[in-house]
């Protein structure tokens, strides 16, 4: 059934109007024979009542339905705008968090921006330091270097030459004076055994000369402590400065670590917040979209509250009047069929019905027009196969002129009500029509959208989900690497610092070997130096000195070794701490780096969750009232779309029957009336 409240007048509708108006004239014809002029007037007024009484429950169950369009319309509105008020509070509040976490973002891009410019300051300055201390240890390094090579020279010439001074002695020997490390009290020694004379080296004799060569071994023992001092202070330099560029370099590498994490971060936060700002934006037209469609309905459903208590006032207003219209008739039927009238017309006038009175007033002229007017109704009847206007035909022909004419005027006021009913009932149907379609327009596309933004939000969940797993996965292998290789590096630093024990024990054994041996020859040979020479000696007996030489000299090659197996050693461990440093370093710095993206995915998985939730919420809010737009559709097509003719062709129709019925009278009486 309708819902509109309007009048509808429909092709069935006429059929029943003209199949009525047919039953009534034909009773009329017969009964106008049988029936005194008081039984005419109650069987008049019980016709009234009874047709009062139909159109008053036909308006009551037209009202009824429109009432309960009212109803439905209200709740269907007022849900919406409910749905819409809540949407509106949800969107407020994400726009507020979509401007507070773009500044949040904004704040902490300006502060990596400032991490890094003063990181990039912290390696220039580092750099510049490193530059001058490189550049002293160069210098530094070189002069130890010329001084230890300097010393070498001196004391291999001063060996060499013990008893024959030459000029070459001289020059080796002076060239130590010219060089800064080496102390004022030693070249002041030096310049006191170079202050001797040459020559007086070649004119002593045997035992002068063992006094000479003791005097040169002072020298030559000095310049060694002093080469041994120089190589030491050498050997501390050379693992400071590697101490020193293994520093900078460590440096080094956690500030362009830290650099390069900032710069990824900051890049994140930017496309993290120009994504915020851009949710923002949506949510800002989403918010007016809603508002708008919100504001549109509650201005419906104002308008139709107003219409639907007008039209209850109204129906209450005709219901009151058709009450009181049916009491009058009943009233009257009551007094016209008491003894005083009806008793009085039976008893007076019993012969009244068989005058003639209609026929004797008829003119040759009436009867002519009448006539006339009846083949018009007909020839019309046949052209629009009008059933109303063949049985106005019909009745023109058999009935008296003056109701013919008052049946025409008064069919001819009912199709023009109808006209005007059914062109109201028309305007209604557009315009619910027009709005339901633009409705369901509306929330089909809104479904769709919510659909695809579904599918979307899910796929980027269930990609985030795998992320993270794999970055999860990650940073635990990462864990595992890490505990393995400090593992190693545990185990081969105490083997190190083990082997480097060993060889510094080594080298002092060695180093006290060679002192004692030293010590014996040295002494052995200036004991035997002053003794009186037996014949059957060709030299003194110093010791076995040449069996000493090999030995001292195995015994410095020894010393050497383990010296080198140290610094080897030394360097070995250097090279794997710093590669185990570099090692954790990156490590860390990728395990960080795994561990932000982790954090940032998941919290981007929880964003989009939510949003999944929102948005699976909003498609079964917009869904409920897409379905409440197609049933509204469906109510609407009995009385609006599938009414089996069209509007334009009822209004024809009903302006032909108008036109001929116009006709009729201007042929009866040739008056045009309005």
């Amino acid at each position: 059934g309708s819902r509109s409240g309007q009048p509808q007048t429909t092709l069935s509708g006429e059929m029943k109007a003209a199949s009525a108006l047919l039953l009534f004239l034909v009773s009329d014809v017969a009964l106008a024979a049988q029936v005194t002029p008081v039984q005419k007037v109650i069987q008049l007024l019980e016709g009234m009542s009874a047709t009062g009484k139909k159109e008053k429950h036909d308006e009551q169950v037209q009202f009824a339905a429109y009432k309960q369009f009212c109803d439905d319309t209200t709740v269907e509105k007022k849900r919406a705008i409910e749905e819409a008020n809540e949407k509106i509070d949800m969107l407020k509040a994400d726009v507020e968090k979509y401007i507070s976490d773009a500044a949040t973002l904004t704040k902490e891009i300006a502060g990596h921006d400032d991490d890094i410019a003063a990181w990039t300051g912290d390696m220039k300055a580092a750099t510049k330091v490193r530059d001058m201390e490189k550049t002293d240890y160069d210098a530094m390094h070189k002069d130890y270097s010329e001084s230890v090579d300097a010393l070498e020279r001196a004391i291999a010439v001063l060996k060499k030459q013990a008893y024959t001074r030459k000029q070459a002695t001289f020059t080796q020997v002076g060239a130590l004076q010219k060089l800064d490390l080496i102390p004022k009290e030693a070249k002041k020694t030096i310049e006191a055994f170079l202050a001797q004379e040459p020559d007086e080296g070649l004119a002593v004799s045997a035992p002068e000369a063992a006094g000479y060569e003791f005097q040169s071994q002072g020298v030559i023992e000095m310049l060694e402590k002093l080469l041994d001092k120089f190589i030491d202070e050498r050997t501390v330099l050379e693992k400071e400065e590697m101490n020193a560029k293994h520093a900078y370099d460590m440096l080094i590498q956690d500030l362009t670590a830290q650099t390069d994490q900032a710069k990824q971060d900051r890049t994140e936060k930017a496309e993290t917040k120009a994504k915020k700002l851009q949710a923002k934006a949506d949510a800002e037209g989403d918010l007016m979209d809603t508002t708008t469609t919100r504001d549109a309905d509650q201005k419906y459903l104002d308008d139709l509250t107003a219409t639907c208590e007008q039209k209850a006032s109204d129906f209450e207003s005709r219901q009151q009047l058709r009450t009181e219209e049916l009491e009058a008739i009943a009233k009257a039927i009551e007094i016209i069929s008491s003894s005083a009238v009806s008793g009085n017309a039976d008893k007076y006038l019993p012969t009244l019905i068989q005058k003639k009175s209609f026929v004797s007033l008829r003119t040759d002229a009436q009867s002519q027009s009448q006539t006339h007017a009846a083949a018009y109704l007909k020839t019309m009847a046949k052209q629009l196969q009008s059933r109303v206007l063949a049985a106005v035909a019909d009745r023109a022909a058999a009935d008296p002129f003056r109701k013919v004419k008052k049946m025409i005027k008064d069919l001819i006021t009912r199709l023009m009500e109808e006209a005007n009913e059914e062109a109201e009932h028309k305007g209604w149907c557009d315009t619910e029509l027009s709005t339901n379609e633009q409705t369901r327009k509306e929330k089909t596309e809104a479904v769709e959208t919510l659909h695809a933004e579904i599918d979307q939000l899910e796929a980027s969940i269930a990609k985030l989900t795998e992320d993270i797993s794999d970055l999860t996965k990650a940073v635990a292998e990462l864990d595992a690497a890490m505990a393995k290789a400090t593992t190693i590096r545990q185990d081969e630093k105490k083997t190190n610092e083990q082997t480097i024990a060993d060889a510094q024990e080594a080298q002092t054994a060695v180093a006290q070997a060679l002192t004692v041996l030293k010590e014996f020859y040295a002494k052995a040979g200036e004991a035997t130096a002053f003794v009186q020479q037996p014949e059957i000696f060709d030299s003194p007996y110093k010791g076995m000195q040449s069996e000493n030489g090999g030995v001292v000299g195995m015994l410095e090659v020894i010393e050497s070794d383990f010296a080198r197996l140290e610094a080897d050693t030394k360097a070995a461990e250097a090279s794997a701490q710093k590669e185990y440093d570099t090692f954790m370093t990156d490590s860390k710095v990728d395990k960080s780096a795994k561990s932000a993206d982790i954090e940032h995915k998941t919290a981007k998985k929880q964003d989009e969750t939510q949003a999944l939730t929102v948005k699976t919420e909003d498609l079964e809010g917009t869904q409920k009232e897409l379905d409440a737009a197609l049933a509204y559709f469906d109510k609407l097509k009995p009385s609006c779309v599938d009414a089996g003719v069209s509007f334009e062709d009822r209004v024809a129709r009903r302006e032909e029957e108008i036109k001929s019925l116009q006709e009729a009278l201007r042929i009866l009486n040739g008056e045009d009336i309005a």
